[in-house]
């Protein structure tokens, strides 16, 4: 029987090296596929993912399943690590009017899903929800962006995410789409 991911971030907390290593087979493709739609440079989306694993063997001794599994633990330590090279980096952001939907890819059934997802909320809600979090924006530089009062994009962000958690809510209750 195959270990959870849980087991394998409990093994991690250990210094178990082969967890690490299966830790990061289950998920290498799918951050890195992740870390391919935010950054356009490959060498520092590369460096990313690996600086994700190697911050998850340093706070694995820290992880409560309680609070978040261990993918969405993962991601969220990868997707923090993006932010900040994005940030760091002289990687310029596109202007608003030359904004374009990163490209999906076509092997990763979850984003593919999530693709989906995000393609039923209006124009407004999908490029706000594309721009925060793909592109790493904050609530402020939103409002700076778009030109519309911080509260607005607030509350239509809060509404594109109420969105996607009815329709992931609808997909797990009605099947695979």
């Amino acid at each position: 029987m195959e270990e959870t991911d849980e087991q394998l971030i409990a093994r991690m907390a250990q210094k178990d090296e082969s967890a690490l290593l299966e830790l990061h087979r289950r998920y290498s493709r799918y951050l890195m596929a992740m870390a391919r739609r935010m950054m356009t440079d490959l060498d520092l989306a590369e460096q990313c993912i690996q600086d994700a694993f190697l911050n998850a063997w340093n706070a694995s001794s820290r992880f409560d399943s309680s609070l978040a599994s261990a993918k969405t633990w993962l991601v969220t330590i990868a997707h923090r690590r993006m932010l900040n090279a994005r940030r760091d980096s002289a990687e310029a952001t596109l202007p608003l009017e030359e904004w374009d939907s990163p490209s999906e890819s076509p092997d990763l059934l979850e984003q593919q899903v999530v693709r989906r997802a995000v393609d039923t909320l209006g124009e407004e809600g999908k490029q706000l929800i594309e721009l925060a979090f793909y592109q790493g924006y904050s609530h402020s530089e939103l409002a700076v962006l778009t030109g519309k009062p911080l509260g607005s994009i607030k509350t239509q962000l809060r509404s594109a995410l109420t969105q996607l958690r009815k329709h992931f809510g609808q997909t797990v209750q009605g099947g695979a789409e």
